[in-house]
């Protein structure tokens, strides 16, 4: 089962869609987190008084209320695709982090799947770092991803390891 899939995508535009989103993301939070504050000082506050329990509150509120509009409502829209992808690609990239002992394990024991997987970790780090504007972020990494490279061609295995698959996790968790 496939996991996630790193797909071809221009860091300029990527960049500039977030960027727009997040704009958002903060008006509507902004918005509430007001709205909200004014909204419970008026109904429930006292003129002249400490109102900072209510206008947490409503801050609070703001906040539950912009989560959930983000995941529930706009998340599958196609707008949103930009930002999502950015949050899946990194999500998964923490997958395999989390696990990077096994792997590299596995990788000294020349097992497939942990240098299929390795490869996709450095091709998500890769990408993730053009995507963000930080194209030196992967200057520690890049003699590592050198010597994978070259070591998963002498084995014979496909380096471009663009999908992450279930199957790969599963089997570092059964060793």
């Amino acid at each position: 089962m496939t996991l996630f899939e790193i797909q071809p995508m221009e860091p300029q535009r990527y960049r500039q869609q977030t960027r727009r989103i997040t704009l958002l993301v903060v008006v509507i939070f902004a918005g509430l987190g007001l709205g909200l504050s004014t909204l419970g000082v008026q109904l429930f506050g006292t003129p002249g008084g400490d109102n900072f329990r209510l206008n947490l509150a409503g801050v609070l509120a703001g906040l539950v209320l912009s989560v959930a509009l983000v995941r529930l409502v706009f998340w599958p829209r196609p707008w949103m695709a930009p930002a999502v992808y950015g949050w899946r690609l990194k999500r998964n990239l923490m997958r395999v982090t989390n696990r990077m002992h096994r792997i590299r394990e596995a990788v000294a024991r020349d097992e497939p799947h942990a240098l299929k997987l390795l490869r996709f970790y450095h091709l998500g780090v890769m990408q993730m770092c053009r995507l963000d504007g930080n194209p030196g972020g992967i200057d520690p990494m890049v003699h590592e991803i050198d010597q994978h490279l070259e070591h998963m061609q002498r084995l014979g295995l496909e380096p471009e390891q663009t999908h992450l698959y279930a199957e790969w996790l599963a089997a570092l968790e059964a060793k």
